[in-house]
């Protein structure tokens, strides 16, 4: 059976922004495919979709390779940020369903009862899963890549320190939601502005070179992360 591309490209991304697969490192088709236990057509056809989204460049005489960004590249992905994130929950104001309502309201809820009880260790997915949907919300889908892309991107290129008071980060998403639900389009307009706003104080850029929270890896020539056939990665 083939294995998607798609399946290689997010196992590849997520290396990547782990730093697995460190910055400047070289890809080849060949040791790509024994770490993922694949054949290289899926390698060639991800490279070229990583190259696309900027998590790969291409080098003379050395080939597909990690890219290496630099720092006006990682702020000019806040500033694309602050403003998409505005526009999505606007057009989520005005096109969101029922059902993203409800997950919206639902997530909001378990995020403010974590942050009350202390228990933060999810914080942060679930942040990214609110934000997520309510991008979704927005029924513009090349809106909604756009933001998945973003957020590739900067968890790359950042490192995101914990909340000081993620009581109040919930109570901005509960705000935003409200304004959703209302239909109330300036309104979640104007609270995802802020709220972005706010959250990027919580961005510091990545060194190269300094050793990072995860664990780090240098490629390897044998397979370390199989690519399922079934369900895919994540």
């Amino acid at each position: 059976m083939r294995i998607p591309a798609h399946s290689v490209c997010t196992a590849i991304r997520d290396d990547i922004i782990s730093g697995a697969l460190e910055r400047g490192s070289r890809l080849t088709e060949e040791v790509l495919a024994r770490r993922y236990g694949v054949s290289r057509v899926p390698v060639r056809e991800a490279l070229r979709t990583l190259e696309a989204e900027g998590f790969v460049v291409a080098r003379r005489h050395a080939g597909a390779c990690v890219a290496e960004p630099t720092v006006q590249e990682a702020a000019d992905l806040l500033d694309a940020r602050a403003l998409l994130e505005p526009l999505g929950a606007a057009r989520a104001a005005q096109r969101r369903t029922d059902a993203h309502l409800k997950v919206l309201r639902g997530l909001v809820k378990l995020g403010q009862d974590r942050a009350r009880s202390g228990t933060s260790d999810d914080l942060r997915a679930l942040d990214g899963w609110f934000h997520e949907t309510l991008a979704q919300a927005s029924a513009s889908h090349p809106l909604t890549s756009l933001l998945t892309q973003l957020r590739h991107k900067i968890a790359w290129m950042y490192v995101v320190e914990p909340a000081a008071y993620p009581a109040e980060t919930w109570t901005e998403h509960g705000a935003i939601v409200d304004a959703v639900a209302r239909g109330d389009a300036e309104r979640a307009r104007a609270l995802m502005a802020a709220h972005t706003e706010r959250a990027a104080s919580a961005y510091h850029r990545r060194v190269p070179g300094r050793p990072e929270p995860r664990n780090r890896s240098r490629l390897s020539p044998h397979p370390q992360h199989p690519v399922h056939t079934t369900g895919g990665l994540r």
